[in-house]
Protein backbone atom coordinates (compact mmCIF):
# COMPACT_ATOMS: atom_id res chain seq x y z
CA UNK A 1 0.00 0.00 0.00
CA UNK A 2 0.98 3.64 -0.45
CA UNK A 3 -0.97 6.48 1.19
CA UNK A 4 -0.24 10.15 1.88
CA UNK A 5 -1.86 12.16 4.67
CA UNK A 6 -1.72 15.76 3.49
CA UNK A 7 -1.69 17.61 6.82
CA UNK A 8 -0.50 15.12 9.45
CA UNK A 9 3.24 15.33 10.30
CA UNK A 10 5.12 12.04 10.49
CA UNK A 11 6.02 12.80 14.11
CA UNK A 12 2.35 12.49 15.12
CA UNK A 13 1.50 9.38 13.10
CA UNK A 14 1.57 5.73 14.05
CA UNK A 15 0.35 2.52 12.45
CA UNK A 16 -1.05 -0.72 13.77
CA UNK A 17 -2.55 -3.94 12.38
CA UNK A 18 -4.86 -6.30 14.26
CA UNK A 19 -6.38 -9.69 13.51
CA UNK A 20 -10.10 -10.45 14.16
CA UNK A 21 -9.37 -11.22 17.84
CA UNK A 22 -7.69 -7.86 18.37
CA UNK A 23 -4.15 -9.25 18.57
CA UNK A 24 -1.46 -7.00 17.12
CA UNK A 25 0.25 -8.34 14.01
CA UNK A 26 3.94 -7.89 13.27
CA UNK A 27 4.67 -5.42 10.48
CA UNK A 28 8.41 -6.10 10.04
CA UNK A 29 8.68 -9.83 9.37
CA UNK A 30 11.49 -10.06 6.82
CA UNK A 31 13.27 -8.11 4.09
CA UNK A 32 10.06 -7.80 2.08
CA UNK A 33 7.60 -6.84 4.79
CA UNK A 34 8.38 -3.34 6.04
CA UNK A 35 6.54 -0.06 6.60
CA UNK A 36 8.18 3.27 5.80
CA UNK A 37 7.24 6.89 6.46
CA UNK A 38 8.42 9.87 4.45
CA UNK A 39 7.90 13.55 5.16
CA UNK A 40 6.03 15.36 2.38
CA UNK A 41 4.72 18.74 1.37
CA UNK A 42 1.30 18.68 -0.29
CA UNK A 43 0.40 21.51 -2.69
CA UNK A 44 -3.35 21.97 -2.22
CA UNK A 45 -3.78 23.98 -5.43
CA UNK A 46 -2.20 21.44 -7.79
CA UNK A 47 -2.45 18.31 -5.66
CA UNK A 48 1.25 17.58 -6.21
CA UNK A 49 3.30 15.93 -3.47
CA UNK A 50 6.96 16.75 -2.80
CA UNK A 51 9.08 14.41 -0.67
CA UNK A 52 11.32 15.90 2.02
CA UNK A 53 14.48 14.27 3.35
CA UNK A 54 14.89 10.52 3.61
CA UNK A 55 12.34 7.90 4.52
CA UNK A 56 12.50 6.05 7.83
CA UNK A 57 10.95 2.92 9.30
CA UNK A 58 7.55 3.29 10.92
CA UNK A 59 7.19 1.00 13.90
CA UNK A 60 3.84 -0.47 14.85
CA UNK A 61 1.79 0.10 17.95
CA UNK A 62 1.63 2.94 20.48
CA UNK A 63 -1.45 4.38 18.83
CA UNK A 64 -4.35 6.22 20.43
CA UNK A 65 -7.81 5.15 19.26
CA UNK A 66 -10.06 6.45 22.02
CA UNK A 67 -10.27 9.62 24.07
CA UNK A 68 -9.72 7.52 27.19
CA UNK A 69 -6.32 6.46 25.83
CA UNK A 70 -5.31 10.08 25.37
CA UNK A 71 -6.46 10.93 28.89
CA UNK A 72 -4.50 8.01 30.36
CA UNK A 73 -1.37 9.04 28.46
CA UNK A 74 -1.69 12.64 29.61
CA UNK A 75 -2.09 11.55 33.24
CA UNK A 76 0.92 9.24 32.93
CA UNK A 77 3.09 12.04 31.54
CA UNK A 78 2.01 14.48 34.24
CA UNK A 79 2.69 11.92 36.96
CA UNK A 80 6.09 10.85 35.71
CA UNK A 81 7.17 14.30 34.61
CA UNK A 82 9.54 14.48 31.69
CA UNK A 83 10.40 10.88 30.75
CA UNK A 84 12.91 11.78 28.09
CA UNK A 85 14.51 15.10 28.87
CA UNK A 86 15.32 16.94 32.02
CA UNK A 87 13.22 20.08 32.49
CA UNK A 88 14.93 22.85 30.64
CA UNK A 89 16.47 25.46 32.89
CA UNK A 90 16.62 29.17 32.09
CA UNK A 91 20.22 28.72 31.04
CA UNK A 92 20.42 26.10 28.30
CA UNK A 93 23.25 23.60 28.48
CA UNK A 94 26.16 23.87 26.06
CA UNK A 95 27.00 20.18 26.62
CA UNK A 96 30.49 20.84 27.97
CA UNK A 97 31.62 23.14 25.16
CA UNK A 98 30.63 26.48 26.71
CA UNK A 99 32.64 28.74 28.97
CA UNK A 100 31.79 29.00 32.64
CA UNK A 101 28.33 30.52 33.04
CA UNK A 102 27.65 30.48 29.27
CA UNK A 103 24.12 29.61 28.17
CA UNK A 104 23.14 27.89 24.90
CA UNK A 105 19.49 28.61 24.29
CA UNK A 106 19.33 27.36 20.70
CA UNK A 107 20.78 24.67 18.49
CA UNK A 108 23.01 27.25 16.77
CA UNK A 109 24.41 28.31 20.18
CA UNK A 110 25.47 24.72 20.87
CA UNK A 111 27.04 24.38 17.40
CA UNK A 112 28.98 27.62 17.83
CA UNK A 113 30.27 26.51 21.22
CA UNK A 114 31.49 23.21 19.76
CA UNK A 115 33.07 24.96 16.77
CA UNK A 116 34.88 27.37 19.07
CA UNK A 117 36.34 24.42 20.99
CA UNK A 118 37.24 22.62 17.78
CA UNK A 119 35.02 19.67 18.74
CA UNK A 120 32.81 17.62 16.47
CA UNK A 121 29.13 17.27 17.37
CA UNK A 122 28.60 13.59 16.56
CA UNK A 123 24.91 13.20 17.39
CA UNK A 124 22.88 16.35 16.88
CA UNK A 125 19.69 14.52 17.89
CA UNK A 126 21.03 14.12 21.42
CA UNK A 127 20.91 17.92 21.86
CA UNK A 128 17.60 18.99 23.33
CA UNK A 129 17.62 22.39 21.61
CA UNK A 130 18.29 20.87 18.18
CA UNK A 131 15.72 18.14 18.60
CA UNK A 132 13.05 20.61 19.65
CA UNK A 133 13.75 23.01 16.78
CA UNK A 134 13.85 20.15 14.26
CA UNK A 135 10.48 18.88 15.42
CA UNK A 136 8.89 22.33 15.24
CA UNK A 137 10.29 22.87 11.75
CA UNK A 138 9.19 19.41 10.66
CA UNK A 139 5.62 19.89 11.82
CA UNK A 140 4.93 23.19 10.07
CA UNK A 141 2.87 22.64 6.93
CA UNK A 142 4.03 19.07 6.38
CA UNK A 143 2.26 15.81 5.76
CA UNK A 144 3.37 12.20 5.80
CA UNK A 145 3.56 9.44 3.21
CA UNK A 146 3.28 5.87 4.50
CA UNK A 147 4.09 2.93 2.24
CA UNK A 148 5.19 -0.67 2.48
CA UNK A 149 4.16 -4.31 2.46
CA UNK A 150 2.25 -5.90 5.35
CA UNK A 151 1.54 -9.60 5.94
CA UNK A 152 -2.12 -9.57 6.98
CA UNK A 153 -4.11 -12.30 8.69
CA UNK A 154 -6.01 -14.56 6.27
CA UNK A 155 -9.05 -14.50 8.54
CA UNK A 156 -9.57 -10.74 8.25
CA UNK A 157 -8.68 -7.81 10.47
CA UNK A 158 -7.80 -4.15 10.15
CA UNK A 159 -4.95 -1.75 9.52
CA UNK A 160 -5.16 1.79 10.88
CA UNK A 161 -3.24 5.05 10.83
CA UNK A 162 -3.98 7.03 13.99
CA UNK A 163 -2.39 9.48 16.47
CA UNK A 164 0.60 8.10 18.33
CA UNK A 165 1.46 8.40 21.98
CA UNK A 166 3.98 11.10 21.06
CA UNK A 167 0.89 13.31 20.82
CA UNK A 168 1.14 13.65 24.61
CA UNK A 169 4.93 13.69 24.90
CA UNK A 170 6.40 15.93 27.62
CA UNK A 171 8.01 18.43 25.25
CA UNK A 172 4.65 18.97 23.50
CA UNK A 173 2.28 19.57 26.42
CA UNK A 174 3.93 22.41 28.28
CA UNK A 175 1.01 24.66 27.35
CA UNK A 176 -1.69 22.05 28.02
CA UNK A 177 -3.71 22.47 31.22
CA UNK A 178 -6.37 19.77 30.89
CA UNK A 179 -7.52 16.83 28.79
CA UNK A 180 -10.00 18.87 26.75
CA UNK A 181 -7.27 21.22 25.52
CA UNK A 182 -5.21 18.20 24.46
CA UNK A 183 -8.27 16.73 22.72
CA UNK A 184 -8.85 19.94 20.80
CA UNK A 185 -5.25 20.12 19.67
CA UNK A 186 -5.22 16.45 18.65
CA UNK A 187 -8.34 16.88 16.53
CA UNK A 188 -7.01 20.08 14.94
CA UNK A 189 -3.68 18.45 14.06
CA UNK A 190 -5.32 15.34 12.62
CA UNK A 191 -7.11 16.37 9.45
CA UNK A 192 -7.60 13.01 7.71
CA UNK A 193 -7.53 14.36 4.13
CA UNK A 194 -5.44 11.85 2.20
CA UNK A 195 -4.51 10.36 -1.16
CA UNK A 196 -4.34 6.62 -1.76
CA UNK A 197 -1.65 6.03 -4.37
CA UNK A 198 -1.84 2.24 -4.33
CA UNK A 199 -3.60 -0.60 -2.50
CA UNK A 200 -2.93 -4.26 -3.36
CA UNK A 201 -3.88 -7.55 -1.73
CA UNK A 202 -1.47 -9.77 -3.61
CA UNK A 203 0.49 -9.91 -6.86
CA UNK A 204 -0.67 -8.18 -10.03
CA UNK A 205 -2.24 -10.08 -12.90
CA UNK A 206 -3.50 -9.01 -16.38
CA UNK A 207 -6.75 -7.08 -16.31
CA UNK A 208 -6.69 -6.41 -12.55
CA UNK A 209 -8.82 -3.38 -11.61
CA UNK A 210 -7.46 -1.03 -8.93
CA UNK A 211 -10.36 1.22 -8.06
CA UNK A 212 -8.61 3.22 -5.32
CA UNK A 213 -5.37 4.10 -7.11
CA UNK A 214 -4.58 7.85 -7.00
CA UNK A 215 -7.89 8.63 -5.31
CA UNK A 216 -7.86 11.71 -3.05
CA UNK A 217 -10.27 12.37 -0.20
CA UNK A 218 -10.49 15.90 1.21
CA UNK A 219 -12.13 16.54 4.57
CA UNK A 220 -13.56 19.97 5.29
CA UNK A 221 -12.69 19.80 8.98
CA UNK A 222 -10.28 17.86 11.18
CA UNK A 223 -12.92 15.88 12.98
CA UNK A 224 -13.29 12.63 11.09
CA UNK A 225 -12.55 8.90 11.01
CA UNK A 226 -12.25 7.75 7.41
CA UNK A 227 -13.05 4.06 7.12
CA UNK A 228 -12.57 1.64 4.20
CA UNK A 229 -14.23 -1.77 4.17
CA UNK A 230 -12.64 -4.32 1.84
CA UNK A 231 -14.18 -7.60 0.68
CA UNK A 232 -11.27 -9.75 -0.53
CA UNK A 233 -11.83 -12.57 -3.01
CA UNK A 234 -8.97 -15.11 -3.40
CA UNK A 235 -8.14 -15.40 -7.10
CA UNK A 236 -6.13 -17.93 -9.10
CA UNK A 237 -4.86 -16.75 -12.50
CA UNK A 238 -3.59 -19.39 -14.96
CA UNK A 239 -1.50 -18.27 -17.94
CA UNK A 240 -1.35 -20.06 -21.30
CA UNK A 241 2.07 -21.49 -20.45
CA UNK A 242 0.74 -23.01 -17.23
CA UNK A 243 2.18 -20.38 -14.85
CA UNK A 244 -0.12 -19.74 -11.91
CA UNK A 245 -0.53 -16.61 -9.77
CA UNK A 246 -2.27 -16.91 -6.41
CA UNK A 247 -3.56 -13.43 -5.61
CA UNK A 248 -6.71 -11.54 -4.56
CA UNK A 249 -9.32 -9.20 -5.95
CA UNK A 250 -11.29 -6.80 -3.78
CA UNK A 251 -14.36 -4.63 -3.65
CA UNK A 252 -14.49 -1.64 -1.32
CA UNK A 253 -16.95 0.68 0.36
CA UNK A 254 -15.96 3.78 2.29
CA UNK A 255 -17.47 5.86 5.06
CA UNK A 256 -16.58 9.12 6.80
CA UNK A 257 -17.54 9.07 10.45
CA UNK A 258 -17.61 12.52 12.03
CA UNK A 259 -16.31 12.71 15.59
CA UNK A 260 -16.16 15.68 17.96
CA UNK A 261 -13.82 16.38 20.88
CA UNK A 262 -15.37 15.06 24.06
CA UNK A 263 -18.02 13.08 22.20
CA UNK A 264 -16.54 9.72 23.19
CA UNK A 265 -16.73 8.32 19.64
CA UNK A 266 -12.99 7.95 19.16
CA UNK A 267 -10.08 9.91 17.72
CA UNK A 268 -9.47 10.86 14.06
CA UNK A 269 -7.66 8.41 11.80
CA UNK A 270 -7.73 6.39 8.58
CA UNK A 271 -8.91 2.79 9.00
CA UNK A 272 -8.79 -0.17 6.61
CA UNK A 273 -11.04 -3.10 7.57
CA UNK A 274 -10.85 -6.27 5.49
CA UNK A 275 -12.74 -9.56 5.30
CA UNK A 276 -11.78 -12.59 3.20
CA UNK A 277 -14.57 -14.16 1.15
CA UNK A 278 -15.10 -17.96 1.28
CA UNK A 279 -15.58 -17.93 -2.51
CA UNK A 280 -12.63 -18.41 -4.85
CA UNK A 281 -12.25 -17.25 -8.46
CA UNK A 282 -10.16 -18.96 -11.15
CA UNK A 283 -9.24 -17.10 -14.33
CA UNK A 284 -7.78 -19.22 -17.14
CA UNK A 285 -6.26 -17.73 -20.27
CA UNK A 286 -7.35 -19.20 -23.61
CA UNK A 287 -6.36 -18.82 -27.25
CA UNK A 288 -8.30 -16.24 -29.19
CA UNK A 289 -9.54 -17.69 -32.49
CA UNK A 290 -8.84 -15.74 -35.70
CA UNK A 291 -11.18 -14.86 -38.58
CA UNK A 292 -10.42 -18.09 -40.44
CA UNK A 293 -11.44 -20.20 -37.46
CA UNK A 294 -14.52 -18.04 -36.95
CA UNK A 295 -15.67 -18.41 -40.60
CA UNK A 296 -14.99 -22.15 -40.50
CA UNK A 297 -17.10 -22.50 -37.36
CA UNK A 298 -19.85 -20.38 -38.91
CA UNK A 299 -19.93 -22.53 -42.05
CA UNK A 300 -20.01 -25.69 -39.96
CA UNK A 301 -22.98 -24.33 -37.99
CA UNK A 302 -24.86 -23.33 -41.15
CA UNK A 303 -24.12 -26.71 -42.78
CA UNK A 304 -25.28 -28.51 -39.65
CA UNK A 305 -28.55 -26.53 -39.66
CA UNK A 306 -29.23 -27.38 -43.32
CA UNK A 307 -28.43 -31.06 -42.74
CA UNK A 308 -30.72 -31.23 -39.70
CA UNK A 309 -33.57 -29.49 -41.53
CA UNK A 310 -33.13 -31.87 -44.50
CA UNK A 311 -33.35 -34.92 -42.24
CA UNK A 312 -36.41 -33.49 -40.48
CA UNK A 313 -38.08 -32.75 -43.83
CA UNK A 314 -37.36 -36.26 -45.08
CA UNK A 315 -38.80 -37.77 -41.88
CA UNK A 316 -42.01 -35.73 -42.10
CA UNK A 317 -42.44 -36.53 -45.84
CA UNK A 318 -42.00 -40.26 -45.20
CA UNK A 319 -44.45 -40.12 -42.30
CA UNK A 320 -47.10 -38.38 -44.39
CA UNK A 321 -46.77 -40.89 -47.26
CA UNK A 322 -47.08 -43.78 -44.80
CA UNK A 323 -50.29 -42.30 -43.36
CA UNK A 324 -51.71 -41.82 -46.86
CA UNK A 325 -50.98 -45.42 -47.85
CA UNK A 326 -52.65 -46.80 -44.75
CA UNK A 327 -55.78 -44.71 -45.53
CA UNK A 328 -56.10 -46.19 -49.00
CA UNK A 329 -55.84 -49.74 -47.67
CA UNK A 330 -58.87 -49.18 -45.45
Amino acid sequence: FDISLHQVPCSLLNIDANDPTGQTQSLHLDKRHHIWKHRIFHDESSGNIKFIGKRSKLEQGSILLKEEHLKEELERVFESGSSEDEPEEECGSCYGAGDEGECCQSCDDVKRAYKRKGWHLTDIHSVVQCRREEKIQEDEGEGCNVHGVVALDSGGGNLHLAPGRDQASPQDISDINNIFELLLRTFEQWNVSHTIHKVRFGDEYPGHVHQLDEQARYIGDSYGMYQYYFKIVPTRYVFLNGTVIETNQFSVTEHLRHVNPGGGRGLPGVFFFYEVSPLHVEIVEGYRKGWVAFLTSLCAIIGGVFTTMGLLDQFLYSRRNADASSGLLR
